[in-house]
């Protein structure tokens, strides 16, 4: 072990680099580095770091800069915006999955608290996770993006509130309904100050400080922090005053500044966070934890993932978005080893369950990401049992359609509203397999059929006889090959265009009278039209 503060620290980022490279070059996400830098670097590992003053602090202040983060980039219009599939799948998925794997954790040998604390755990998915490979993979847009962005910010909402139940229950549960009652009144006191700071000082206040925009950035930090530590001394957890602190710039709008300024300090310090927990797990400690943590990773792997689709196929959603949806939330969260680190800090939890929930995060984050990266490949495996599940097309989700019309446009999301609009005059018919977009559309007079376009019985039941265009604006080359194949089997000699965002989907998509439709390269190639133009 290295004596030096200075040279644990730089042993530290140099080994952090060069597993964040590795973890690169098998396309794993850096919290899986994170984790396993760690272990390898504590006393489990390689022994290089011990119990460290500097690197708890470190630690602390990453999560605090996490939290606050969380907070900041809290986007409400993101859970609106999926209706109601957002808020009730997130809550009965957590209630569920906290509830089964509190039961599977009894069945491996737990104690009630311990299995309460570990089910929780299981039931948060990674957003950092998520939303990177959701990013990569250019479906932040789709509709199953959009409703997994939803169900991670109500997500994120119910680990604050684990977190304030947790630390209200403290070290005994002895008078517990008065202390978090207590709890509460000074929760709420601290809720209205920050809200009046929000609404009367900060405004202002950054205005000033923006003329510098390093001190936005600093005054950012400096905020998380001091409401983290105005929490903790209120008897509250840091990091609720630091989600806390986020959520009162959320409305500013200086919000994106901060946040993109203050990411990539993020992202080294919650490195410390990882560290200081490896340096607290031994390595007989985490070999005994193997085998119940290959049986919680299965459970998270496929029960969760399951309850998801599950649900959202109950709620009307098809059940190729249900599937992929749920394929989605097959991890636990960087949230469920900072719930499990503060129940060791409270004292109701031992080290041995620190590192089986490590353990489980390394193998569901590990795995899930291959599943994410071939999510149409699982997603037509899960389909059938969620099919099971789906429920029956409804006369109020689809309009009575007409024999004729102009357009028949597939997809009623961004494009095709765009689309749509182009059209305005003549009969359209839009088709989407999302509840909410078809009773936007019914609202506005628009004539709708709610179906996937996959399922070739779609196909044959649309009046395509007389509509002289097919406009498909879901970019899905699957589902544009598949459309194209069943159109021409079906006997279609009208137009037919399909969206393609890359270069090599337009290239495997033109083919004869088919128009491929690139909404980016005709965006730039107007927008620097007019700009020359002008």
């Amino acid at each position: 072990m290295l004596d030096s503060e200075f040279g644990q620290i730089a042993a530290i980022l140099v080994i952090a680099a060069a597993v964040g490279g590795v973890a690169q070059l098998l396309r794993q996400p850096l919290v899986v580095a994170y984790v396993g830098v760690g272990v390898l670097v504590g006393p489990a590992g390689l022994g290089l770091v011990g119990a460290s003053a500097h690197v708890s602090l470190l630690a602390e202040v990453g999560i605090a800069l996490l939290l606050f983060l969380v907070g900041l980039k809290l986007d409400w219009h993101q859970v609106r915006s999926t209706g109601p599939v957002a808020l009730a799948v997130g809550v009965s998925q957590v209630v569920l999955t906290a509830g089964l794997g509190t039961l599977v954790a009894r069945a491996l040998g737990m104690d009630w608290a311990t299995a309460s604390y570990v089910g929780v755990a299981l039931a948060f998915s990674s957003t950092i996770v998520i939303v990177k490979l959701l990013s990569d993979r250019h479906e932040l847009d789709s509709l199953h993006g959009r409703i997994a962005v939803g169900l991670l910010v109500v997500q994120d909402l119910l680990v604050v509130v684990a977190m304030i139940v947790v630390t209200a229950i403290g070290t005994s549960s002895d008078g517990l309904g008065a202390r978090m009652a207590w709890v509460a009144l000074r929760g709420l006191a601290l809720v209205l100050v920050v809200w009046l700071l929000a609404h009367r000082v900060l405004p202002p206040l950054l205005d000033r400080l923006a003329r510098v925009p390093e001190l936005v950035v600093l005054f950012g930090l400096a905020w998380a922090v001091a409401i983290g530590a105005v929490t903790e001394a209120l008897g509250l957890s840091m990091e609720v005053g630091a989600f806390l602190a986020g959520l009162s710039l959320a409305s500013t709008s200086y919000r994106e500044a901060i946040g993109a300024r203050l990411v990539s300090l993020r992202d080294v310090l919650v490195l410390f966070f990882f560290i200081d927990l490896g340096s607290g797990l031994e390595l007989g400690e985490i070999g005994a934890q193997v085998l119940p943590a290959l049986a919680l990773s299965a459970f998270v792997l496929v029960v969760k993932p399951v309850l998801v689709a599950g649900l959202m196929a109950s709620m009307g959603y098809r059940k190729r978005v249900a599937a992929r949806t749920g394929i989605l939330t097959g991890q636990i969260s960087e949230f469920s080893l900072l719930l499990v680190a503060l129940g060791l800090e409270l004292g109701h939890l031992d080290g041995a369950v620190i590192g089986l929930v490590t353990l489980v995060a390394l193998v569901t984050i590990g795995v899930s990401t291959y599943q994410i990266g071939s999510s149409a490949w699982w997603a037509e495996r899960l389909a059938p049992l969620v099919a099971r599940l789906e429920r029956p097309l409804h006369r109020h989700e689809t309009s009575e359609p007409a024999a004729d019309y102009d357009a028949v446009v597939i997809g009623g999301g961004r494009f095709g509203t765009a689309v749509v609009d182009r059209l305005a005059g003549r009969r359209v018919l839009v088709v989407d397999h999302n509840p909410v977009a078809l009773r936007w559309w019914r609202e506005r007079g628009v004539d709708t059929v709610y179906g996937d376009v996959v399922e070739p019985e779609l196909i044959a039941a649309l009046p395509l006889a007389d509509s002289t265009t097919v406009v498909c604006t879901v970019p899905d080359l699957a589902v544009n090959l598949t459309l194209t194949d069943t159109l021409r089997r079906s006997g279609y000699r009208g137009r037919l265009a399909v969206t393609a965002l890359s270069v090599r989907e337009a290239r495997v998509l033109s083919d004869g009278d088919v128009v491929v439709l690139r909404p980016f390269q005709d965006a730039a190639d107007s927008s620097l039209r007019r700009l020359f133009e002008a």
